[in-house]
């Protein structure tokens, strides 16, 4: 494996954390605003 690609590697598998961590924090999200009791309009 070159220098390279060694550094493309990193780099995917940092990005790939990062998304993963975004991802958790929208399905929390979304789960805890289905819960949540909002304001009828009026």
């Amino acid at each position: 494996m070159t220098a390279s690609e060694s550094a493309e590697l990193r780099d995917l598998r940092r990005r790939n954390r990062l998304l993963k961590q975004e991802n958790e924090v929208l399905r929390k999200a979304a789960a805890y605003l289905s819960q949540a009791v909002l304001p009828s309009p009026k």
